[in-house]
């Protein structure tokens, strides 16, 4: 079983796996900057998915991935494929045994499936750990996991039925847990656009305000963990708690502007450009519209802007693509036909940035062939809207992609059309 999430999403592939009560590993891959392959699925993961081959080899193209391992349609374990142990030192820091995974040497386990879970098989093994603790983390893991799983539109996946990954310490029932976990992530569109992922780290931007307003242990709780370099996912596996409790108890205090945001990589200098000013407006959703024809660019401005959204047309594509990676907007919406350089040119360029890999990009064209939208999804595209289009359909899409805007900000295009007025 194999295809695109485009045409089958998450949710529903792992009812298959549960009514088929299969066996084996469900590996997803986000869709990134290189085209898919004659039947649709991206080439890099299907040459890569050989159940046997270790997992560290499976993503060479470099974009996000997970994996799933399944017993008889039950869930054994999930994860993320980065190679490193820094999610399971998380989760024993909450019993104090982060230290322990130094006396590790390296699993057997690890070499034929994941490299995590051998090491958290040998603490139980060494009786490190206790079985009930090891139970609580691999829920923890599998949680975090579907999270961003289900929340994902964008991907190809591929099932391998194979023997189980072995040795077994718990099973997870699929359907409790995924209407479990699709609540929190219905609930987690609220938080949107003070809060857009669980990645962002929290720092106090106002101690003093902070501090009158809480109790002093519920404070310094707070303090101790909003020091801009812990985010949110690594809060909750602290805490015990899940992603959306968390964000829940965060968000009147990001709302007030007592506590801000950060992206990790903000904090190493890849924010906001200072010389565009455009920090003011961090907490607005940005748009960026790339489109040769002033009218049309001129009236996504208009109808975005007064539905709170920070938007900006480029018409010059060349130019577009320089200030889009000063700007860094949440959304783009590109012409394709347009002279110089078209818009399949310039999404093939932004998807093969790191920096734009996730970012939604949505194709605008007057042209409504089938062609135009199966090459706009093999240079990445996210979706695409034909013109002419009607401001409900425009709302409703950047809505679907980077959530509500914010109405009572001031004049957030006003704002941004400042920022870059030099540039422009």
């Amino acid at each position: 079983m194999q295809g695109n999430l485009n045409e089958i999403d998450i949710r529903s592939i792992l009812q298959l796996v549960e009514l088929g009560q299969r066996t084996g590993e469900l590996f997803v891959e986000a869709y990134g900057s290189q085209p898919t392959g004659a039947g649709g699925l991206r080439e890099s993961v299907r040459d890569s998915l050989a159940y046997r081959q270790p997992y560290r080899e499976r993503s060479r193209s470099g974009e996000q991935s997970w994996f799933v391992f399944f017993a008889n349609g039950q869930i054994i374990y999930a994860a993320d494929t980065d190679t490193s142990l820094l999610r399971l030192r998380d989760y024993l820091r909450r019993y104090n045994l982060e230290e322990a995974l130094d006396s590790i040497e390296n699993p057997a386990i690890s070499a034929t499936n994941a490299l995590e879970y051998g090491y958290l098989w040998a603490l139980l093994e060494n009786h490190i750990l206790t079985p009930a603790q090891g139970r609580s983390i691999i829920q923890g893991m599998v949680g975090e996991t579907l999270f961003d799983l289900l929340s994902l539109h964008q991907g190809s996946f591929i099932f391998e039925m194979g023997p189980a990954l072995a040795p077994q310490l718990t099973t997870l029932e699929i359907g409790p847990l995924v209407t479990k976990i699709m609540k929190q992530v219905q609930e987690w569109k609220q938080f949107h656009p003070h809060i857009q992922s669980p990645s962002q780290c929290p720092i106090i931007s106002d101690a003093a305000q902070m501090r009158e307003a809480l109790p002093e242990n519920t404070f310094n709780n707070l303090n101790r963990w909003a020091d801009g370099k812990t985010n949110l996912r690594q809060m909750s596996r602290y805490l015990n708690r899940d992603i959306l409790t968390v964000a829940r108890a965060i968000y009147p205090f990001v709302q007030l502007g007592l506590v801000q945001l950060f992206y990790p990589e903000s904090q190493e200098g890849g924010g906001s450009n200072p010389e565009l000013g455009l920090d003011s407006i961090a907490n607005i959703p940005r748009v960026v519209c790339i489109e040769d024809d002033l009218s049309v660019g001129k009236a996504v401005e208009s109808i975005l802007a007064q539905h709170g959204y920070e938007a900006t047309a480029l018409m010059n594509p060349l130019k577009a693509l320089s200030l889009v990676f000063q700007l860094k907007p949440d959304l783009i919406l590109c012409d394709i036909t347009m002279p110089e350089l078209d818009g399949y040119e310039i999404c093939a360029m932004l998807r093969r940035s790191s920096a734009f890999r996730q970012t939604p990009i949505v194709m605008l064209t007057g042209k409504d062939g089938f062609i135009d939208r199966v090459k706009a999804r093999m240079v990445g595209s996210t979706d695409y809207l034909t013109k002419p289009f009607g401001e409900s359909e425009l709302l409703m899409l950047v809505e679907k992609y980077i959530g509500p805007g914010d109405p009572e900000h001031p004049e957030p295009d006003s704002l941004l059309a400042d920022a870059l007025d030099g540039e422009l």
